[in-house]
This record gives structure tokens, sequence and C-alpha cells, in this order.
């Protein structure tokens, strides 16, 4: 092996390394969408102005105090400090899984072969990306969306095409305006219902219709339901392996975050056709050691508390909901509510980008919303609000900032 000169200087007291340009995938990722805001608030802070921040989507409750006593007495135990050398997840939580499965959606998944654990969704979305795409592959991702769909593919060589989320049709994709290259191309199509950022959900008919659709060009659904459970005004929203013949083709991901206020525990699940979650798995057993299992056996009293947890958690957003689009309607303001999930998705005011919109909300209102184009190009024209409010009085933040707008800024739609 031909030696590496590796370059130091002292920094502060200690060496790092120079000279060392970093890989081309870290090179080909888009610049942080957020850099610009975060940047304004934290001037805007400094300089002693109050935010009314609708930014970020992270749950500002507690997690549930069943879960934590459940992981205090679970952590108790030193079988759980090990490693789950099981792979997809201990025995019980799998079978909690597939009880869920069964209770929620009247889904059958064996807990054996059809269900992996996963570090929250996040990480097996990135590992279902690596598990099948390789360099010049098609992947076929909503616009607008959470960004790792996109990121993935590029960090793999693939090519992501867009599938635009027309307003007009449901913010869902017209499958059939897909070039019939670039389906025959494909191997992935990533939906996620209930949706981030438009807070749209999809139909049991349209479910179906992706179904038949990647059964015909034989590619593979990958459904992210993070936000499944957050639903309002009766809504159920379903899974996608409701739908027959959808276990051939699809894997859905499911996550803790949002559904118990556990974003920083990291736990989730996927589930799905053996064959696909057998691939999933096998690249995680190469990347990472699986979740603390005491984790796990937390997550399984969550899954056991969910009845009586969720109505509340509902009930509570759909408050902050109700007021956000009841607020920015007084205002004139062409505002849907969303049927589930804890984001509105509003069209920016006349005459403005959505990324000068939303810079405009926080320099005259104090107001932080996100730019809908930090989502991707069909985005343009509307801005985010998170329902996760971190002030006390939730509210009272909400008609704040309805009040802050009214009085600073003269808007028109």
């Amino acid at each position: 092996m031909r030696p590496v000169a590796i370059l130091w200087r002292t920094c502060q007291g200690g060496p790092t390394r120079m000279g060392v340009p970093v890989a081309q995938r870290l090179q080909r990722i888009p610049p942080y969408p957020f850099r610009e805001v975060a940047m304004l608030k934290k001037q805007l802070v400094a300089e002693g102005k109050h935010i009314y921040d609708f930014g970020i989507g992270d749950p500002d409750m507690p997690t549930p105090r069943f879960v934590i006593d459940a992981l205090y007495e679970a952590a108790q135990d030193p079988a759980t400090h090990q490693y789950d050398e099981s792979g997809y997840g201990i025995q019980e939580y799998k079978q909690a899984i597939a009880d869920f499965a069964k209770d929620r959606f009247g889904v059958d998944v064996n807990p054996d072969g059809e269900i992996q654990s996963c570090i929250g969704s996040k990480e097996a979305l990135a590992h279902i990306v690596w598990s099948y795409v390789d360099p010049g592959d098609v992947v076929l991702v909503p616009d607008p969306a959470y960004s790792v769909y996109k990121v993935q593919t590029m960090w793999c060589g693939g090519a992501p095409f867009p599938m635009p989320l027309d307003p007009q049709r449901g913010f869902l994709p017209d499958l059939e305006a897909i070039p019939l290259g670039v389906r025959r191309q494909a191997k992935l199509l990533f939906l996620n219902y209930p949706n981030n950022p438009t807070g749209a959900v999809a139909t049991r008919e349209f479910l179906a219709e992706a179904v038949e659709f990647a059964h015909k060009w034989g590619l593979i659904i990958c459904h992210d339901a993070a936000y499944c459970e957050v639903a309002y005004d009766g809504f159920e929203p379903p899974s996608i392996l409701e739908i027959d013949g959808a276990k051939q083709v699809a894997i859905e991901f499911h996550s803790f975050s949002k559904t118990f206020n556990m974003t920083g525990w990291r736990v989730g699940w996927a589930m799905g056709g053996k064959e696909i979650i057998e691939a999933l798995s096998r690249t995680k057993s190469n990347v990472d050691s699986g979740t603390f299992m005491a984790i796990q056996r937390a997550a399984i009293a969550a899954l056991a508390h969910y009845r009586e947890w969720i109505p509340g958690l509902r009930a509570e957003y759909q408050r902050r909901r109700d007021a956000l689009v009841d607020g920015l309607r007084s205002l004139g303001w062409p505002v849907e509510p969303p049927k589930a999930t804890f984001y509105v998705w509003t069209p920016v005011a006349r005459g403005y980008t959505s990324i000068e919109f939303s810079k405009t909300l926080l320099e005259q209102a104090g107001v932080l919303t996100i730019a809908g184009s930090a989502y991707g190009d069909y985005g343009e024209g509307y801005v985010r609000w998170s329902l996760t409010i971190q002030a006390a009085d939730k509210l009272g933040t909400i008609q704040a900032a309805v009040g802050a707008i009214r009085e600073k800024l003269r808007l028109s739609w």
C-alpha cells in the first residue's frame, strides 16, 4: 500500500487534519435549506426580539410516564445491556408490533421475517435505498418531500425523479404522468402519507393504484408512515399493507417519535414483504447493532397503551390546528385544515417567493415558518407551520402570532 501523506496543524492546542477533501457524495448534497432562517432567528433573538416559533416539527409534550417507567424497569435487567443479536429485534417487540398492526390496520404481519426493528424510521428510510439502489437506478420521489429520499438516492449514485404533488390532486402524485422510460428504470417509489410537509392524506383508492403500479412495473413502494397516528376529525390514516397484494411490493416505515413524543429515543419499525425486510436487515447488520433492548421493551409498553393514549394526543393537536387555521383565515388567508400530521401548509402572500415570505414573517412579525421551497421545487409558493410549539401557552402563542402578523403586515392573496 502506498503511504498516504496527512497534513496536520495545531489549532487551539490540538492537531487537526487538513488537505483531505470530503467524499463526492457529501459534496453532492444540496445546501442545508434551513441555515439562512436559523441564522436570522439567532440574530433576532440576540437583538432581544421575541420569536413565535412554528419551525421545527419536534413534539413539545413529554414522553408518557408509562414508557419512561418501562424503560427504567427494563434498564435494571442486565440482559438488556448487550447486543440484540437477533438482527430483527427482540421477539416480544416484534410480536407487539404484529398485534398492533392487526388491531390498528387489520393487517397480518409475521413477526418472524416481516418486521424489522429500526433506530427510528429515518435510518431505515436511508438503508432501504442502500439495499436496492445502484448507480444509474431511478427512484421516484415526491416533491415537495422529506429530503432523505432524494439525498440517499443521490448518495447511492441513483437518479431521483420528482413526482409533483399538485394541490389540485390533493397533493397525491400522478403516477400515470411518469414517462414510460422512467417507469421501466425505476426501482423504488417513495410515498409519505400522512404527508410532510403538506399535511395531505392518501385514500385507499390511491394506495391501491400505487400497488397496482408497482406490480405492473416491478418496483418497490417505500411508504413513510411516520405521521400515521396524528390525525383529526375522526380520520384514521390507512396502512398501505391493507391493500391486497401490497405485501409483495411494499415496505412501510413507522415511528414512535410523533405518536408517543419520543423523537430522541430513536425507535421505530418497518414491516412488509419478507424479501424486502430481509434486504433491509442485511444492510442494517453491516451498519448498526440494533436498538437498545431496554428501549424495545419500553416501546412494547407504548403500544400496549396506544388506545388510551392516542385520543388525548390527537385532541391537543386538533385544538392547535383549529386555532391556527381560524386565526390565519381571520386575516383573509386561504387555508385548508389538514386531516393529519402536525403541519399546516399555507400559500404565500401575493408578490412573494417562499423564501421571501418566510423571511418577511420572521423579520417583520417575529413568526418563524419554513419556506416550502426547502422541501423541493414544487414546494415553491408555500410555507409550512408546525403545531409543535415550545412555549408554555400554546394557544396563546398562536393567537399572539396571528396578532403580530395583523399588526405588522399588509398581505393579500
